[in-house]
């Protein structure tokens, strides 16, 4: 019998919680959004997360979404338009970056079934979890680069521990990743087809074994990135700089068809965000999660207060004429100082977990 838990936790029509068995589930309601995540919704999750934690009914939660998409990012219209109006909408990360934290420290299993595309804020509620479990269907990017932003909600954790060099082409390419190659990278630590998903939803709701559970219903995909380009990928993208990557790909794009693919898909993201995002990353392979969020404040602190996010949202979204005038405008022109600057200390403070 499921207990319907929407007014104890909030979320509106946004997010639904309830409890079926042993079993805390969370399912994504903005299916016309593609899920977007706002702020209400990580509040609501944020306080489920703290009920369900000291619960001893609730043996696990789990989290999926109505709809096509598990979630397409965060609501970026309402953070623009905050940021435009000079309201820097820093609350809205630093909550979020707080929920992320806690859902990678949740103390029991947090499976999130992927059963559509994952992006920014989506990947933050799912990805940071202790399983993760994807269909056919499932698709994750982190193509904040080619917005003026940078990979966020915990990038900076999961990106660097991804296989070989995966993880640094994700978060500057922002290519999309697949069920075979989330498997294979480290994304992903199941796979099921998607006319499984109710089965396997009934069997968690029965409380057994998570990871027997998970097993009994798993299936094997190949892998959707050939050996040629993995072994590209991991020739250029473990380079040491920026700079290097570029100079390889561009060495290399006569005769290779990944490197002039990858070097038109860099041309397009912002130079800042690129270089920002190395080194955040980078950074991020040394650091815990707690403090890979407290460097990313930092680092979303200075770019709300930038240009680029908004002219990449402009182009993308609101404008849609997919011509973002970034500034500045070249790689070669952003100094290592503006981009040191975005992980300086906070005169006003550290994001507290």
């Amino acid at each position: 019998m499921a207990e319907d838990l929407a007014e104890s936790f909030g979320g509106g029509d946004e997010i639904r919680f309830e409890r079926r068995g042993a079993a805390g589930i969370v399912t994504l309601a903005r299916p016309k959004a593609l899920n977007a995540v706002t702020h209400g919704m990580v509040l609501a999750l944020e306080r489920a997360l703290d009920a369900w934690r000291d619960d001893r009914a609730v043996e696990l939660v789990v989290i999926k979404a109505e709809g096509r998409a598990f979630s397409a990012g965060g609501d970026i219209i309402d953070i623009y338009n905050a940021g435009r109006t000079g309201k820097l909408p820093t609350k809205f990360f630093a909550d979020e970056y707080r929920l992320n934290a806690k859902i990678h420290a949740f103390p029991k299993p947090y499976v999130a079934i992927i059963d559509g595309i994952a992006m920014g804020g989506g990947v933050g509620v799912s990805y940071h979890g202790s399983h993760r479990v994807v269909t056919e269907n499932a698709a994750f990017a982190m193509p904040e680069c080619g917005i003026g932003f940078f990979p966020d909600v915990g990038g900076s954790y999961l990106l660097p521990r991804l296989k070989g060099a995966y993880g640094l082409y994700l978060g500057l390419t922002g290519v999309r990743a697949k069920r075979g190659d989330q498997c294979w990278g480290g994304l992903a630590t199941h796979a099921i087809d998607a006319a499984g998903v109710p089965p396997l939803l009934e069997a968690l709701i029965q409380g057994a074994d998570v990871d027997r559970t998970l097993a009994a219903h798993t299936v094997k995909p190949e892998r959707e990135m050939d050996e040629s380009r993995s072994h590209a990928m991991n020739l250029h993208f473990s380079l040491g700089s920026v700079a290097d990557i570029v100079a390889s790909l561009k060495e290399a794009e006569a005769r290779d068809e990944f490197a002039r693919d990858t070097l038109d898909l860099l041309r397009r993201k912002s130079p800042t965000s690129l270089l920002v995002a190395f080194d955040q990353i980078a950074a991020g392979a040394m650091l815990t999660m707690e403090d890979c969020m407290r460097m990313e404040y930092r680092i979303v602190s200075r770019m709300l207060a930038g240009a680029d996010f908004y002219e990449g949202i402009r182009a993308a979204v609101i404008d849609k004429d997919q011509s973002p005038r970034w500034s500045p405008a070249t790689l070669g022109e952003v100094s290592a100082e503006a981009v040191k600057a975005h992980f300086a200390p906070l005169p006003g403070g550290e994001l507290e977990l």
